[in-house]
C-alpha cells in the first residue's frame, strides 16, 4: 500500500514544478520554444523582420574560372528540366564533363539565408553526367555572413581518373559582407586556384575501341604508305595516345598537357561609378598560363604559346547604357619544333588541323613512314624525322581534325525585376578549345554496322573558360544604412509588445499565465491550512460498542 504524501510538502512542490517547467527558458532565452508569432495590429511590423538598422545596398554577381574542362560527346544530351516543354528551348549538354581547378565567387544581397550573402569556393575537381553535377569533396570554402577578415587557404587533392592527371593544386577563398553596409566592403568574394602541371585525354572513350584494320574493308592497305599498318586502335588516334586509360604524370601520351603553372583568378567587388554617389557591381576573371603541349612525347608534338593573358570583366551600373563586358583576348602561336606553324588571335580565332593516314605517294617521296596518322600536314619518318607535307590531296587520307581555338566571347543581357529592379549583364569565353572532330570521314571508312554507332564529334577539350555575371538595382549601388522604423502611431518603440504570448524569460507573458499560477498555489495552501474530520480507528470503535450476538430461535 502506498504512503500518501504529508501536505507539509505540497506547495514545496507545486513550486518546484514551476520553476523547472520554465527553467529551459530562462537559462537559454535565445531559443524560444513558441512559434514566431503573427501582428496583432496590421500596421505592425511583422514580428520576423530583422531587428536593427539594415544596408542600404542591393547587389548581385558571380564570377566563375575552370583551369580545364574536359567534355565527350559535347552538345549530344538533351536537357531535363521541371518546367515540361522548357527543357526542348535549352541547349543540350554533354554525355559527361570533368573540370579540374575550379574558381567562383558570387554575392546575394537577397539571400534568404545570411551566409548566403557571400560565397568563394576554390574546388580541385568537378564533374556533370548528363547535366548533373553533384558537389565534390575537398573544396576550400569561405561564406559570409559573419564576416571574415582573413581568407582561408589550402592544397586540394584530385582525385586520380582515366581523363586527366591533375599536379598540386592550391586554393584560396575569401568572402566578406559588413553587418551594416552589406556590400559596401573592400572585395565582396574572392577565390582563387593554381595546378603545377596538368594533362588531359590519353585515350577517346567516345570512340569505339576498333583497330584501324577495321577500315580494310572499304580501304586498300595497298595504297597506303610503306611502313605504315593498321594495327593500332581508334581510341588511341592511331597510335598517337598513350591509351590503356592512365594518363602520365608528365603529359606524355596525352592530347594535351601543360606542364608549367596555371592560376585562376574570380572576382566580385564594387567599383565607383563616374559623377556618381553609387556604386556598380563588377565581376572579373583572370587566367595565368604558360606554354601547352598537344600530343606531347610524340614526333608530331605542337607547342601552344600563351602570348597575352585573357581577362573577363563584367560591369554592371543598374542601366543597360552604361553598363560593360571588357574582355581582353589571348593572343596563341601553335609552333612545332622551333617554328611557329600559325597564331590564334581575334581576327583569326580558329584554326583546323587535319588528321589522316599517308597514301603511297609520301613512301614514294620520302621513304618508309613511322606507323602514326600524319597531323597538320607533317609526317613522321621511319627515320626519325618529321617532313612537312606541300599538298595533303591525294597522299592523304583524312580522319578527322584537329580544331584549335579561342572561344569567341559571348555575351547576354536583361533588364530585371526581381528581386529588385535593375540591369543585368553576363558574358563568358574560352581561352583555349581544341575539339575532335568531325567523324563524317571517319563514318564513310567503316563498315555501315560500325559506322552507326560512332558519334558526331568526340571530343572537346577547353582551357580557361571564363564566366561572369552583374546585375545592380537602377541607379547604382547605395552605400548606407536604414534607421529603424517608428510603429505605425509614430511614436518610438518602448520595449517588447505586451500582447504577444512568450515563454522565455526575456518577454513579456501573458496575465493569464501568471493568474492560472496564483490559483494554483492558492489551491495548494487552502488544502494544506484547512482542517478536516478525522477518522477513528477500527480498535477504538470496537471498545466503545461490544458485539453482542443476537440470541438463538427457540426450536
Amino acid at each position: 500500500m502506498r504512503r500518501r504524501l504529508p501536505r507539509s510538502v505540497a506547495l514545496p512542490a507545486a513550486a518546484a514544478l514551476l520553476l523547472f517547467s520554465s527553467a529551459p527558458a530562462h537559462a537559454d532565452p535565445t531559443y524560444p520554444t513558441t512559434p514566431i508569432p503573427q501582428p496583432a495590429n496590421p500596421g505592425q511590423a511583422p514580428i520576423s523582420a530583422p531587428i536593427g538598422p539594415q544596408p542600404l545596398g542591393q547587389a548581385v554577381g558571380d564570377a566563375g574560372t575552370a583551369l580545364g574542362i574536359v567534355r565527350l560527346l559535347p552538345n549530344a544530351v538533351p536537357t531535363s528540366t521541371i518546367l515540361p516543354g522548357f527543357g526542348q528551348t535549352l541547349p543540350k549538354q554533354s554525355a559527361l564533363e570533368a573540370g579540374m581547378g575550379l574558381s567562383s565567387a558570387s554575392a546575394n544581397s537577397d539571400a534568404y539565408l545570411s551566409y548566403e550573402k557571400a560565397i568563394a569556393q576554390a574546388s580541385p575537381f568537378g564533374l556533370s553526367v548528363g547535366g548533373n553535377a553533384p558537389q565534390t569533396p575537398g573544396s576550400v570554402v569561405q561564406t559570409a555572413l559573419p564576416d571574415n577578415p582573413q581568407p582561408i587557404s589550402g592544397g586540394l587533392n584530385a582525385p586520380s581518373n582515366p581523363l586527366l592527371n591533375v599536379g598540386l593544386l592550391n586554393g584560396s577563398a575569401h568572402a566578406r559582407w559588413s553587418q551594416t553596409l552589406g556590400p559596401c566592403v573592400d572585395t565582396i568574394a574572392d577565390a582563387s586556384t593554381s595546378v603545377a602541371s596538368l594533362s588531359l585525354l590519353n585515350v577517346v572513350p567516345s570512340m569505339p575501341n576498333l583497330g584501324l584494320d577495321a577500315l580494310k574493308p572499304k580501304l586498300d592497305p595497298n595504297s597506303l604508305a610503306s611502313g605504315f599498318d593498321l594495327t593500332k586502335g581508334l581510341q588511341s588516334l592511331g597510335g598517337l595516345l598513350q591509351g590503356g586509360g592512365q594518363t602520365a604524370a608528365d603529359g606524355t601520351g596525352s592530347l594535351l598537357s601543360l606542364p608549367n603553372t596555371l592560376s585562376s583568378r574570380s572576382q566580385v567587388t564594387l567599383v565607383d561609378i563616374p559623377g556618381s554617389k553609387t556604386k556598380a557591381v563588377q565581376s572579373t576573371s583572370t587566367l595565368q598560363a604558360a606554354d601547352i603541349e598537344i600530343l606531347k612525347g610524340t614526333p608530331l608534338a605542337l607547342s601552344v604559346k600563351v602570348a597575352s593573358q585573357p581577362t573577363l570583366k563584367v560591369t554592371s551600373t543598374g542601366d543597360a547604357k552604361t553598363s560593360k563586358v571588357e574582355y581582353t583576348a589571348p593572343v596563341l602561336t601553335i609552333e612545332a619544333g622551333g617554328k611557329v606553324l600559325y597564331t590564334l588571335d581575334a581576327a583569326h580565332p580558329t584554326k583546323d588541323i587535319p588528321i589522316g593516314l599517308p597514301l603511297k605517294p609520301l613512301s614514294d617521296q620520302f621513304g618508309a613512314v613511322k606507323d602514326i596518322p600524319v597531323v597538320g600536314g607533317l609526317l613522321a619518318t621511319a627515320a626519325g624525322q618529321v617532313q612537312q607535307v606541300g599538298t595533303t590531296a591525294g597522299t592523304v587520307l583524312d580522319l578527322g581534325v584537329l580544331r584549335l581555338s579561342i572561344a569567341g566571347l559571348d555575351q547576354k543581357s536583361a533588364n530585371m525585376t526581381t528581386p529588385f529592379k535593375g540591369f543585368q549583364l553576363g558574358a563568358s569565353a574560352r581561352m583555349f578549345d581544341l575539339q575532335l572532330l568531325p567523324t563524317t570521314k571517319l563514318k564513310s571508312l567503316l563498315p555501315d554496322d560500325q559506322a552507326k554507332n560512332l558519334p558526331s564529334s568526340l571530343a572537346q577539350l577547353s582551357l580557361g573558360e571564363q564566366i561572369a555575371r552583374a546585375y545592380a538595382p537602377t541607379g547604382g549601388v547605395v552605400c548606407g544604412t536604414t534607421s529603424t522604423p517608428p510603429p505605425a502611431g509614430g511614436e518610438a518603440p518602448k520595449g517588447p509588445v505586451k500582447n504577444l504570448a512568450y515563454t522565455g524569460g526575456a518577454y513579456d507573458t501573458v496575465p493569464l499565465f501568471w493568474t492560472g499560477t496564483a490559483m494554483l498555489l492558492l489551491g495548494v495552501v487552502m488544502v494544506a491550512a484547512m482542517p478536516g474530520t478525522r477518522r477513528r480507528p477500527l480498535a477504538v470503535i470496537a471498545e466503545e460498542k461490544p458485539f453482542k450476538p443476537s440470541p438463538r430461535p427457540r426450536e
